[in-house]
């Protein structure tokens, strides 16, 4: 009995009995009203706890030696033909790869930026293409000269006709030129054109049928066509055809045009669908329908300073530097591994600026209306910050790249390109997720309670003690 009476001296509630205490009307309302401020504190307290905190710093990059950055492109061009369009990246540490093809697709596209069919394998360009023996004698020329006004009627009247663009300006035309000529003469020879009838070698300067090679989708000189009558009539009257990439020597252009000739019947001309000569298969691809083209794929390049270039290449035509349109529309940039759109949202929670740049050129055209003049060279120069984010265990949730781009045009005296410039910053933003104490949590609960249970027990007093302070004055007023 002593000892529990010992224990209960040390209690800190001590109770008043309930016949001493009194209730008031103020005293429930007020209660009424700490009770749910405290459920509202309660709830901002836990809505607080639950919710995602984030802190932003900025560090050095902390990517590896050795480390490749994923560039993904899809890039449409107007006025630069599949045929010719060659994609190079380079960077300043010494890499230099030209014509890139392994991770990259190529589609003709019409003047509205649709693809016009399939994706588009153009043939076998050769740097070393054999032209046979120069000789400084004159040539006789056999070919027939084509303009504007007679190549549709030929082209209908002949089943094979074989047709070489040129620029009297340009090497490698001149440098065609005696095997043409010599390869012609055999063929009118072989196959005479009033009594025979089959094949046709013909020629045409663009320089003088500017419209008629730009109706071809000619951009480089010399281009070697070959026009099948009959299968592929269009509904415009125009003829799809295909390219001859082979060598240039008179032995390899007779060949070329031999077995185009000896599938047709005399009579009636039944054109070959199809060649199944080896020669044909490795020399002779589908020219391109278009003038416009789409560059789209991927390249891992170094993180180090770059340069993304395309431009008309090829190791044995020559181009006229002033007809090069160069304008592009960038339907899409980007660096780094491809992000879905539900995953930027879900990190929106943590940094509302997330995901703003990491595609800022995608639906931006550069067109030059020739209003600089020619030779114009568009460039891109673009700086790349990557961010991190990270949770609060460590794990790295994503690894993004943004960009900012600066764009401007200039003229040069050589082939106008398309350039992206391209640098990683060497700092690297970093959001980390926050974590929070559950003690903390609980600590603010429980001050949350006992701070509106006695500030309301104070209100409760003051307003107790003026309400009899004002009573006892009442009643000294009646005596």
């Amino acid at each position: 009995m002593v000892s529990t009476s010992k224990i209960k001296s040390v209690d800190f509630y001590r109770k008043i009995p309930r016949d001493l205490t009194e209730a008031t009307l103020s005293g429930a309302g007020l209660s009424i009203v700490a009770a749910l401020s405290m459920l509202f504190l309660f709830g901002m307290e836990l809505n607080n706890y639950l919710a995602v905190s984030t802190s932003t710093s900025v560090i050095v990059d902390r990517s590896s030696d050795g480390d490749f950055l994923r560039l993904d492109f899809n890039i449409s061009f107007p006025s630069l033909s599949c045929e010719f369009a060659s994609l190079d990246v380079s960077d300043v540490l010494g890499t230099n790869r030209l014509n890139v093809t392994k991770t990259i697709r190529k589609f003709s596209i019409d003047s509205n930026m649709r693809p016009t069919g399939s994706e588009f394998h153009a043939g076998e360009v050769l740097s070393l293409i054999n032209h046979g023996d120069e000789t400084g004698e004159e040539v006789a020329e056999d070919s027939v000269s084509l303009t504007g006004r007679n190549f549709d009627t030929v082209t209908h009247q002949f089943p094979i006709l074989v047709v070489n663009f040129f620029a009297p300006w340009c090497y490698w035309c001149n440098l065609l030129k005696p095997s043409w000529e010599k390869a012609a003469k055999q063929i009118k020879e072989r196959y005479d054109p009033e009594m025979d009838g089959r094949v046709l070698v013909a020629k045409v300067d663009c320089t003088q049928e500017a419209d008629l090679c730009r109706r071809n989708h000619i951009q480089g000189y010399p281009s070697i066509r070959i026009f099948r009558k009959g299968s592929d009539l269009k509904d415009d009257a125009h003829h799809d055809h295909e390219s001859y990439y082979g060598d240039r020597d008179t032995e390899s252009l007779v060949k070329m045009m031999v077995s185009l000739v000896e599938p047709i019947h005399l009579e009636p001309h039944h054109l070959a669908l199809e060649d199944k000569s080896d020669n044909s298969s490795r020399t002779l691809k589908k020219a391109p329908s278009t003038g416009g083209c789409r560059i789209e794929g991927y390249m891992r390049v170094k993180k180090v300073p770059g340069n993304l270039m395309v431009s008309a290449r090829s190791g044995s035509h020559s181009f006229d530097t002033s007809q090069m349109n160069m304008s592009h529309v960038v339907n899409h940039l980007s660096f780094g591994r491809r992000i879905l759109p539900q995953k930027f949202s879900e990190l929106k929670r943590l940094s509302p600026y997330l995901g703003r740049n990491h595609d800022r050129l995608d639906g931006r055209p550069f067109i030059n209306q020739r209003d600089l003049g020619p030779n114009v060279t568009i460039e891109h120069y673009l700086q790349i910050v990557k961010t991190e984010v990270v949770k609060s265990n460590g794990q790295v949730m994503i690894e993004e790249y943004e960009y900012t781009a600066h764009s401007s045009v200039a003229q040069s005296y050589y082939l106008p390109v398309a350039k992206f410039h391209f640098e990683l910053s060497p700092m690297q933003v970093l959001i980390t997720e926050n974590s929070k104490s559950f003690s903390h949590f609980i600590t603010n609960v429980c001050a949350i309670i006992g701070g509106v249970f006695t500030v309301a027990g104070i209100l409760d007093s003051i307003l107790h003690h003026t309400m009899t302070l004002m009573k006892k004055i009442e009643l000294g007023k009646n005596f």
